[in-house]
């Protein structure tokens, strides 16, 4: 892995000016609990996928403040020499519990928890909430695309149209977790391990004085990939003609079968139905079809349903935006402090509007297995010290609609965070990008698939214990009093 940038300066100001203030009136020192969880799955999902852990891992690593820094803010004016004095031997000395990647999660349950001094919990917000909200964003989104091809290939294709340089790399990295069989990224192969793939522009064909002369030489020049772009001029007059012809010259003459057509345009259903059929009556069953141009989860879903002869798909611009919606929604907020003698005091967060109350204190969260399907039931949030008797019968209740319960007998309870920093000392593996892709294949398997639906998905509960809710719900009377 190649050596990254140092972005401890990329943060919001105030988490400075608020750092600066805690140092000036003597709560430094102070250790605080804050929480990332969102609020809602993005595109009206069921669930999300949970990415980015590894770029948080790196972030944490590297966090230290160099001369440039410290004269940058020098110069802003508004920071106590003392403050900045502090910030010259800045480390991250706290721990975090984190999901690991390629975790389906859900709405209002932390997916990573930071304990730190009050001025290292509040300054790594920014950073934490970029790295997952953008990967996870990205991996949820690909995610779908990927079940509506249902075991077809899905390749990432959207460089040209991320959101800047980390936006196609990192985007391309969560895609290929999320089960993106490839990526059109260079970079991300290369820094990460995400397969790169590709084939020709229509500018390939143009350089030549015909469709023909252009699939030949490529043919010649990559008899192992040879895949074609047949939609320059016209994909079943002369695209797909000259594809036969090229691979009937030049390859079966070396006994290789493995090729390929990309359709880029054009009804891709009737189109891939009818190249098919002048595939096979070529005597080139093996060839297989691509499709790309502008698809998300819901043209692959119709594509499918309507019969075409495609075998993989390569996505762009939608995937590598999430076009549909854009924004994954994270948040960090905080849920406990420590007073003088170390005991853990719950703070609240309290709106108007309901989605926005915090869930306080110290938390950890199970996910329920039922024994006999494997599937997941539901996730339960409880206090980090709580000990429940997983052996016994276990009641959960909604925590909005508390007569909603369900009663539970034959099933298991698994952590789902895990520790990733202990005393600012790492102590978590990070996996490789294939161990995660496969937990996350893992994962999304164990869902029921009525919450896998694009449209209603089933709602997956997540649950508090009775000592939780008994919590947040004394926190919330004590306010209203």
């Amino acid at each position: 892995m190649k050596s990254k940038l140092n972005y401890t300066m990329l943060t919001d100001f105030y988490e400075l000016t608020m750092g600066n203030g805690y140092f000036q009136t003597g709560i430094t020192q102070r250790v605080c609990y804050f929480d990332v969880f969102f609020r809602s799955v993005p595109d009206k999902g069921g669930f999300a996928i949970a990415a980015g852990l590894a770029q948080v891992v790196d972030y944490i690593q590297n966090l230290n403040f160099d001369e440039e820094d410290l004269d940058y803010l020098r110069a802003k004016g508004c920071f106590a020499p003392e403050f900045l004095e502090y910030l010259r031997t800045f480390r991250f000395t706290g721990d975090i519990w984190a999901v690991p990647e390629g975790t389906p999660v859900f709405p209002g349950e932390p997916i990573l928890t930071v304990r730190a001094p009050a001025i290292e919990a509040q300054f790594v917000e920014t950073y934490l909430l970029l790295c997952l909200n953008h990967q996870s964003l990205i991996a949820t989104k690909s995610n779908r695309i990927v079940r509506a091809a249902e075991g077809r290939p899905v390749a990432e294709f959207g460089s040209r149209r991320a959101q800047g340089a980390d936006g196609a790399v990192l985007g391309a990295r969560a895609s290929y977790i999320a089960g993106c069989s490839a990526t059109a990224c260079t970079m991300a192969d290369q820094y990460y391990g995400s397969p790169a793939t590709g084939t020709m522009a229509h500018s390939w064909v143009q350089m030549f004085p015909d469709e023909y002369t252009a699939f030949k030489t490529y043919c010649q020049l990559y008899p192992d990939n040879a895949v074609l772009l047949v939609d320059t001029y016209n994909v079943l007059k002369s695209g797909v003609p000259n594809a036969i012809r090229a691979f009937k010259e030049v390859l079966l003459p070396r006994g290789i079968t493995k090729c390929g057509i990309r359709l880029d345009s054009g009804d891709l259903a009737y189109l891939s139905q009818k190249a098919r059929k002048m595939l096979d009556e070529a005597g080139l069953p093996q060839c297989k079809i691509i499709a790309s141009n502008a698809l998300d989860e819901y043209i692959i879903r119709d594509l499918v349903r309507q019969g075409a002869r495609i075998d993989s798909f390569g996505v762009g611009e939608r995937l590598i935006t999430s076009r549909s919606e854009p924004v994954f929604g994270g948040v960090y907020k905080l849920a406990a402090i420590e007073d003088d003698q170390g005991n853990i005091v719950p703070k609240i967060k309290i709106s108007e509007n309901p989605a926005k109350i915090t869930t306080p204190h110290f938390k950890k969260v199970y996910r329920i297995f039922s024994r006999d399907t494997g599937k997941a039931e539901a996730d339960l949030i409880c206090l980090h010290d709580e000990e429940i008797d997983f052996t016994q019968p276990l009641e959960l209740f909604d925590p909005d609609a508390t007569w909603k319960r369900k009663v539970y007998t034959n099933y298991e309870a698994r952590e789902l965070l895990v520790p990733i920093f202990q005393g600012g000392k790492l102590v978590y593996q990070v996996p490789d990008l294939q161990a995660s892709r496969a937990y996350c294949t893992r994962q999304v398997d164990s869902l029921w698939d009525e919450v896998k639906r694009f449209e209603n998905p089933h709602n997956y509960y997540v649950d508090l214990s009775q000592k939780l809710w008994d919590i947040k719900h004394q926190l919330l009377s004590g306010h209203r009093q």
